[in-house]
């Protein structure tokens, strides 16, 4: 053995010294920005989105009382129910198309979509009931003849914006898992800002009131899935993903339909169980301003609830493409990063609700019995900033409880 042999360095010299393993910080940063990418503009697009049932409930407020209730009720509970049921299953393409991506099968993502799109339009269908006999359900549960009769109006005409959600969801989990989150983002502000023009004109200009904001409403939510859907088709950034329409979207359907289910029962009962409070308070005394008050509560921890909405698609995400990848290390730290930044965001809530409850019910009402009862702190409001201040924990865990299960039955072979 020469004398150079063992002259030479056990391990290999790199430029600049010996190669160091990446801290605990510079992991945490780097995964943070990775799921800030993907988080960011999601919170973005789900608050504005959100804001446009807040922005009608806030006009028909201000029409009168057994407006906002019937309001309320229809979008809350009619379209709360059925909203997070869609929205549950379209997640279960964050888990599919995430790792597709992540093992670079690119255009298993469009094929992944359009099977999403034939589930939930069938689900939608199965849902269409809910709507139409929303007057004689309302009933069934206790509420007053007055709401009720207003509130199945109302919920027939939202049946238009029911069958967004059946494209617009599939469309947000294509793109982000994709990283093309902005999109989504300036679809989602598209949408709101038509939504607050033409609330204007139908309600405070024209003077159509409910009819009006039902209109509004429904031209608003299908504003963002028509943005999104014309970038998928004409933009270049979607040429490996996007080859058109195929006749492949019709196999597997039925495996596809059981992945779907299971994460729509999963998402739908953390999202329905606050929604039936609306209901009990229209057994209470003076139902108009039990449901008005309540709702209002409501809608504010449904605005929160978005962040963590958002923070459970990122994780989704992230998690599904560290996966894909082979990494299974990467997909735990994913978690834990995404768990704790999600819980402080959650506390910074809590704290902002505790510290101005009192101010919350001028964006929907002017009728001081409405907003009375939301102004006493310690009677009205502990559960829902509680349950601002847990939402983020709960959604991130109930993705990765979750996706366990479903990590179990699509592997990767599924997805060739």
């Amino acid at each position: 053995m020469g004398s150079e042999e063992l002259e030479a360095p056990l391990l290999p010299q790199i430029e600049g010294g010996l190669h160091e393993p990446p801290t605990l910080v510079s992991r945490t940063w780097t995964e943070s920005k990775k799921l800030w990418q993907i988080v960011a503009p999601a919170i973005f697009s789900r608050l504005t989105m959100y804001g446009i049932n807040v922005i009608s409930q806030a006009f028909a407020g201000h029409l009168g009382d057994l407006e906002l209730a019937s309001v309320s009720i229809a979008t809350t509970v009619i379209v709360g129910l059925n909203f997070g049921l869609l929205l549950g299953m379209a997640s279960a393409l964050e888990t599919l198309c995430g790792q597709a991506y992540g093992a670079k099968k690119y255009h298993m993502l469009g094929v992944y979509m359009q099977r999403s799109w034939i589930i939930l339009s069938a689900c939608a269908l199965l849902l269409l009931p809910v709507y139409v006999f929303a007057e004689p359900i309302l009933l069934l549960f206790g509420q007053p003849r007055d709401i009720a009769a207003m509130t199945g109006a109302v919920a027939v005409w939202f049946i238009p914006q029911h069958f967004s959600f059946v494209f617009m969801f599939p469309l947000q989990r294509f793109l982000q898992c994709q990283l093309k989150n902005g999109v989504t983002a300036y679809a989602s502000a598209a949408a709101l800002a038509f939504h607050v023009v033409a609330s204007y004109l139908l309600i405070v200009v024209w003077r159509l009131g409910i009819v009006g904001i039902a209109v509004s409403l429904n031209l608003s939510w299908w504003v963002s899935p028509a943005v999104m859907f014309l970038y998928v088709t004409l933009s270049p950034g979607c040429a490996r993903s996007w080859t058109g329409f195929s006749v492949e979207a019709f196999s597997g359907l039925w495996e596809f339909l059981k992945l779907s289910a299971a994460s729509g029962v999963m998402l739908c009962l953390e999202n329905w169980y606050y929604r039936v409070l609306v209901l009990l308070a229209g057994n209470m005394k003076n139902a108009q301003v039990a449901v008005d008050a309540l709702s209002i509560c409501m809608s504010i921890n449904g605005w929160e609830l978005m962040i963590p909405f958002a923070f459970f698609a990122g994780t989704g995400v992230r998690v599904a493409n560290e996966l894909g990848a082979g990494n299974g290390k990467g997909a735990r730290f994913a978690t834990v990063v995404s768990v704790i930044t999600s819980s402080v965001i959650g506390l910074f809530f809590w704290a902002l609700i505790v510290a101005f409850h009192d101010k919350f019910a001028l964006i929907f009402t002017s009728s001081m019995s409405s907003s009375k009862p939301l102004t006493s702190y310690p009677y009205f409001w502990p559960s829902p900033s509680s349950s601002i201040a847990s939402n983020p924990f709960s959604q991130v865990w109930l993705w990765v409880l979750g996706g366990k299960l479903w990590w179990r039955t699509s592997t990767l072979e599924a997805i060739t």
